[in-house]
């Protein structure tokens, strides 16, 4: 592959916002290369890929749009009954990539998560963490759902790993015991790698709500009533519905955001002394880079961030809790009283050289 400038399409996952923020510091820095850079999504996807690159060009592209139960016992029955719905969406978006490759000669498709889009005439790439998916039902579960994701992953030509390949911020799910045959890791991709961390720490603790609804409402107001008797603490609460508003009674101790992205949320995060959020692992690649200790408060049935808030936990880098059992007070006692496994990173870690390492990994494999 010739090193000129490469016209890319770019398409994250709606299954949350996560799939769409790590995408940020890979658009910034193909567009960085002098790439044409143009994007498929729609609804919330596409209004963060809008405000962050005003300039983006869009097409529409339609989500797999997954509903959630209300409670955690029927939250894989659930998912495990939307499959046919999911391998819909699959067939559709393959069939869409045909269709549009016709008219805009891409050079390179980077899909994130999203199985069907993959092309004979172009350079096909996947973006994955989660190689080794966890069903909740078993090992030999895991094995079997291990064997079919890997031949759907080695439909591509590349798949990245958004992990390190001896570090690990997933654990078994990005470096499970086969890896696809076309994988590499990419390593993290903090939505933060485009911006220089400030340099001091306020005296905050910051609340991050995310994920899916009905979920997030639910931890919101628990979370919401136990900020309001912690007097003695000062909160950012970032309620991650960009449709909210604030309450109609705020108190002194409590700064409320419906929603808070890019420059303004690094600041946020960036000045905490803790973070309060679920354990989803774009959120988890942030907290790592800006070093922080978090409170995790996995999604409860998503065995995903189940997993890896316990992981996190036995690592020392969080506390966290079941959503039926949050002790605020307790678990930011805990961490205030320094109680964690958190080495800090010098400044030059995060002022702008993640995106340039990202910029030449980069390189290096669009021109392989």
């Amino acid at each position: 592959m010739s090193a000129l400038p490469k016209k890319i399409l770019i398409a994250p996952l709606d299954w949350g916002l996560g799939h769409t923020t790590r995408c940020l510091p890979v658009i910034a820095a193909l567009l960085q290369e002098g790439h044409t850079v143009i994007a498929a999504a729609e609804g919330a996807p596409a209004s963060i890929l809008k405000a962050q690159f005003p300039g983006l060009q869009m097409l529409p592209l339609k989500g797999y749009e997954i509903r959630y139960s209300r409670n955690a016992k029927m939250f894989m029955p659930k998912l495990l009954l939307q499959i046919p719905k999911i391998i819909g969406r699959i067939i559709y978006e393959h069939r869409w990539l045909k269709r549009v490759q016709a008219q805009h000669q891409f050079d390179i498709i980077i899909s994130d998560n999203r199985y069907g889009l993959y092309h004979p005439a172009l350079t096909s790439i996947i973006m994955t963490h989660q190689v080794q998916i966890l069903s909740g039902m078993g090992k030999l579960a895991d094995k079997v759902l291990l064997s079919r994701h890997r031949s759907m992953l080695e439909r591509f030509d590349q798949c990245w790993v958004v992990d390190d390949a001896t570090k690990g911020l997933s654990g078994i799910l990005a470096h499970p015991e086969k890896m696809p045959d076309n994988a590499t890791y990419i390593g993290p991709l903090s939505q933060f790698m485009r911006y220089a961390a400030p340099d001091t720490t306020a005296d905050h603790c910051l609340v991050l709500l995310s994920g899916p609804e009905p979920m997030r409402s639910q931890l919101e107001h628990m979370l919401w009533c136990q900020c309001c008797t912690l007097t003695d603490y000062r909160f950012i609460f970032v309620a991650g519905n960009i449709k909210g508003k604030a309450p109609d009674h705020c108190p002194e101790h409590i700064q409320y955001y419906p929603y808070l992205g890019g420059a303004a949320l690094q600041e946020a995060m960036a000045t905490a002394r803790l973070v309060i959020c679920r354990s989803g692992y774009s959120t988890l690649m942030d907290l790592d880079y800006l070093q922080k200790p978090a409170i995790l408060i996995p999604t409860p049935g998503q065995t995903e961030q189940e997993y890896l808030a316990r992981y996190w936990a036995d690592s020392g880098r969080a506390v966290q809790y079941s959503q039926d059992n949050i002790q605020l007070e307790a678990g930011i006692a805990h961490i205030y009283n320094k109680h964690h496994n958190i080495s800090t990173k010098t400044s030059t870690d995060r002022n702008g050289n993640g995106l340039k390492a990202l910029s030449l990994w980069l390189r290096q494999q669009l021109y392989k």
